[in-house]
């Protein structure tokens, strides 16, 4: 993409369908004059007496405990420097859905036209009484570090500076298993940092706190190594600031155990690295051009411990690692501040969680076999579901520990199911699926490229590097279409229909036939076939030319499925083709099979259907509870239908009895665990979150996911086909640009997972 599109892109994704990237949304019922009386006046003054009568009563009747500002003057907006408080609403904004999406904290992000430091922390003290935590964003240093001191001292919420805390957090743990791997005691660790502003000077006051010796740092920033005999250092500074003459960062480096880059892109040479100790720790974290070239580090020291700032190297420092979570836990004791235990309280979290056994759906997402505690695994993954559930009561424990927390959690495993249940629908899934797809990009044929929003979804897979787009189509159209949008990269485009096609077509025909003779197939209509792009994508799929194909955009999803079902054998042992669609719902991830296939499914059928589904929430490291769902309770109605389902749960549990499914039951019952525990608590199901519907017949699955997706406006993947040989998935006609997207990563995992099955048959 150029950047005048990328450029546009940005624009209307922040202008387009709303303005801006957050909304504040109502939590209680509005829809009768009774609602609004409550909420408002008269009712409102009920709660408003309670908390003038006691202060604290506003966490009992607000949204305070759960709610953090957003606050900056603009003056150190990520890399744009002082463009002023109404520039930086973007980024305010952007770090308040990174708060809503991994801890569930509710944002109003607050730009004050301030820069003297006194305005600017009164403005703040004034509005504190609204929040239950204020997050400082972007502000300059040095007022920075005055301006969180005097609001950690004067208000009684937390009050944290992100930019200065939190990557000293992140890579604090790290350094622990760093140190640890490297056999280096951290009070021993001779550091050379490069960088002396907020976050270089956070991360050397913790790793202080760790072990490390004040006298073995040696700081730089741009005019050189801190020295006592400068005169232009702040106070904050001249902790750090050595005796003596200053040193090159060539000199200082030798004999050196860590370096720390929080500075500019490479700066550290391979010289420099051949000069430190054994087992070096390099943190370099510039961004986007770390200090020193990943791929150059390791070549020149295959011992070198290493992590950046980037997401496509081990051991991303990523701060969203830590500030989700560590407010998450402050706000839950309604903690007074977030001090130094806390802070540490993470750290440690963060670098135990990186040593416990890491769950198969975030091996899954970073396409790992296994990931493993060792020196490309030091910290956990940003995508790990665990994190809300450990860094959080670490954080809340040591606000207790050290007294400042007023609100003392009791019953540590029910806060941490609370916690769990926070992660609901946030698009976590999503962001799993395709970073699992980027891990090894395929090739996927788009058989409707030339229509607009196609075309579109094919752009957004390449240039995210979710897959590799073959486009099929009218080249002319296809390339039209491309300058129109700015889709300027080079892709194989094909069109089945030209004479340049004769050769490709013609082998396809005969492939065809050879493999379909003797099933009433003849060579003339093979030919013919391979001129329409369906029959034609789906064998460039059989001949290995492509990895997965996807369409249906533009046509009926029977027509569409006809064409892959004559030409895609089935996977070896399966007998019935069918589909799920994967629904992203507030419980979390929803898996509703067979959405499209087949009308009514004997017993044997759906317990086939079921262990296929099975199959594919596996895939997205997701362990299935399975209910076979009816308008019938275990033998309550006799009705053939409900026998059906009965008897298709009698099939499962005598030949998968280690599958955990049960049924026939109502779809009430199997999604409320209550209700399911209180009546029924012989299932399978009870005291278990079901995750996986299997419906009794095509209609009771088609209507129940297109009303989820249309009324609750629940994020639908699918229909994701089961029981095929190759990877072939069909979008619903006028399907989103981002639901083809999504499918199209659906695509690139399946074939991964095929890929991989076929290695392991072969081994």
């Amino acid at each position: 993409m150029n950047q005048y599109s990328k450029r546009r892109e940005a624009l209307l994704y922040h202008a387009k369908p709303h303005p801006g990237k957050i909304q504040v949304v109502p939590t209680k019922p509005y829809a009768t004059q009774r609602d609004l009386s409550l909420a408002y006046s008269p009712g409102v003054a009920e709660p408003c007496l309670e908390i003038a009568k006691d202060v604290n009563n506003v966490y009992k009747y607000t949204a305070k405990g759960n709610l953090v500002a957003v606050i900056s003057n603009g003056t150190a907006v990520l890399g744009l420097g002082d463009i002023g408080p109404e520039a930086s609403k973007p980024v305010m904004e952007g770090k308040g859905l990174l708060f809503k999406i991994f801890a569930d904290i509710d944002v109003f992000d607050i730009e004050v036209d301030a820069k003297n430091i006194d305005a600017f922390i009164e403005t703040v003290k004034n509005i504190a009484p609204t929040f239950g935590g204020i997050n400082l964003e972007d502000i300059k240093a040095p007022e920075s570090f005055e301006i969180e001191r005097r609001l950690v001292e004067e208000l009684d919420i937390p009050v944290m500076h992100d930019d200065q805390h939190g990557t000293a957090i992140i890579s604090s743990a790290a350094l622990i298993n760093a140190a640890e791997l490297a056999g280096k005691n951290i009070s021993d660790i001779k550091l050379v940092v490069s960088g002396a502003g907020s976050a270089a000077l956070a991360c050397a006051d913790l790793y202080i706190l760790l072990g490390v010796k004040a006298e073995n740092i040696k700081m730089f920033d741009v005019d050189g190594m801190l020295v006592t005999s400068r005169e232009n250092l702040l106070p904050k500074q001249m902790k750090y600031a050595q005796p003596g003459n200053a040193q090159t960062l060539a000199e200082a480096i030798v004999g050196a155990d860590m370096f720390l880059g929080l500075s500019v892109g490479n700066i550290l040479t391979p010289e420099m690295l051949l000069s430190m100790n054994n087992d070096p720790i390099v943190f370099a974290m510039a961004n986007p051009i770390p200090e020193v070239d990943y791929n150059v580090a390791i070549g020149t020291r295959p011992d070198i411990i290493m992590a950046t700032g980037r997401s496509d190297h081990p051991n991303q420092v990523n701060n969203v690692l830590g500030f989700p979570y560590i407010f998450r836990g402050a706000l839950d004791v309604r903690a007074t501040k977030i001090n130094e235990a806390m802070k540490m309280a993470a750290v440690h979290a963060l670098a135990e969680l990186a040593k416990a056994p890491v769950p198969e759906q975030v091996n899954i997402a970073y396409g790992e076999t296994k990931l493993n505690f060792g020196r490309d695994y030091i910290i956990p993954k940003p995508f790990d579901p665990r994190l809300i559930a450990v860094v959080a009561p670490a954080v809340a424990k040591a606000a207790m520990d050290s007294g400042v927390a007023k609100n003392p959690i009791q019953d540590w495993d029910k806060y941490t199911e609370e916690l769990l249940e926070r992660l609901g629908n946030d698009n976590k899934m999503v962001r799993l699926l395709t970073n699992r797809a980027k891990t090894d990009p395929k090739r996927i044929v788009f058989a409707e490229a030339d229509h607009l929003d196609v075309l579109k979804a094919a752009q957004i897979v390449m240039e995210e590097g979710i897959g590799k787009p073959i486009l099929l189509g009218n080249r002319e159209t296809i390339n039209e279409l491309k300058e129109e949008i700015g889709f300027d990269a080079e892709v194989a485009i094909i069109d089945p229909k030209t004479d340049e096609e004769d050769e490709r077509r013609l082998r396809y025909a005969q492939s065809y036939w050879e493999t379909r003779q003797r099933r009433g197939v003849n060579l003339l209509d093979a030919q013919k076939w391979m001129r329409e792009r369906n029959y034609f994508a789906a064998m460039m799929v059989n001949e290995g030319e492509a990895d997965a194909m996807v369409t249906g955009y533009s046509r009926s999803y029977p027509s569409t499925v006809k064409p892959v079902m004559q030409l895609i054998d089935r996977a070896p042992g399966v007998s019935r083709i069918a589909t799920t669609n994967m629904m992203l719902t507030k419980r979390g991830p929803m898996f509703l099979s067979d959405t499209a296939i087949n009308p009514d499914p004997t017993a044997e059928d759906l317990a086939r259907i079921a262990i296929m589904t099975a199959k594919t929430v596996r895939m997205f490291g997701i362990e299935p509870v399975v209910a076979m769902v009816s308008f019938s309770n275990f033998g309550s109605s006799t009705h053939s239908n409900a026998v059906k389902v009965r008897k298709a749960v009698e099939i499962l549990h005598n030949e998968h009895p280690d599958l955990i499914v049960d049924g026939e039951i109502q779809a009430d019952f199997a999604l409320n665990p209550d209700m399911l525990k209180d009546k029924f608590p012989f299932s399978k199901l009870a005291g278990k979150k079901v995750n996986t519907l299997v419906f009794p017949n095509l209609d009771a699955a088609n209507i129940t996911y297109k009303l989820l997706k249309e009324l609750d406006h629940v994020v639908s993947i699918g229909p994701i086909m089961m029981g095929l040989d190759k990877p072939a998935h069909i979008f619903q006609l006028g399907a989103s640009v981002e639901e083809m997207v999504n499918m199209a990563a659906v695509a690139v995992v399946d074939a991964q997972e095929k890929e991989y099955r076929l290695k392991m048959a072969n081994k």
